[in-house]
């Protein structure tokens, strides 16, 4: 009988520690999907940028500096590669300050382009405008749900009994988005 007692507790150890894993996993891939939605639209705006830069190009006599400033934000944004897998604070912040800075360029690039009447009036500048103010909608949505898949990810992760299995298993925490340092603060437009 007491054979029987010691298997049946160790059938449901085996048991719980699969549902574990397998939940975390679950939730692992949660995140994973998330982290993908938003390289999907940081991708998506990297992509716009250059058709805007050509509308701006061809119609105004534009600063240079600021075509220069978008060109190459775009370029040191696009040349950070995360994987899902290995994502951790110190490479998340490096991450997202380039974006801020490609972001920044942008709203540079869109608030000088206010004092070219011409520009303003062709019709691909305002539809590109507001695929740029969609795709930025995009990642502030892509953004919150990565944030709240993390959280999900890393609640499940470090609940007792789970945690034992997470950290035997090397699941670690997932970071979180931050706002970005200065955002609390409204940009100043000098003209």
């Amino acid at each position: 009988m007491k054979k029987y007692a010691i298997w049946i507790v160790l059938g449901v150890l085996v048991l719980w520690g699969i549902s574990a894993y397998n939940g975390l996993v679950s939730s692992r891939e949660s995140v994973n999907k998330s982290w993908a939605n938003v390289e999907n639209q940081y991708q998506r705006r990297a992509d716009l940028i250059p058709n805007l830069v050509n509308v701006v190009k061809g119609a105004a006599d534009f600063e240079k500096s600021t075509l220069e400033a978008v060109i190459q934000a775009r370029a040191s944004a696009t040349s950070i590669k995360l994987d899902a897998n290995d994502l951790t604070p110190e490479k998340l912040q490096q991450y997202q300050a380039a974006q801020a800075q490609l972001g920044g360029a942008l709203s540079r690039l869109l608030a000088v382009a206010e004092n070219y009447p011409q520009l303003k009036a062709i019709q691909n500048f305002q539809e590109l405008q507001a695929q740029l103010e969609g795709t930025e909608n995009r990642i502030n949505e892509a953004r919150r749900q990565y944030n709240e898949a993390a959280q999900s990810y890393n609640t499940s992760r470090l609940k007792f009994p789970r945690v034992l299995i997470a950290n035997m298993l090397g699941f670690k925490d997932r970071p979180y988005f931050e706002s970005d340092k200065g955002s609390e603060k409204a940009p100043e437009v000098k003209f």
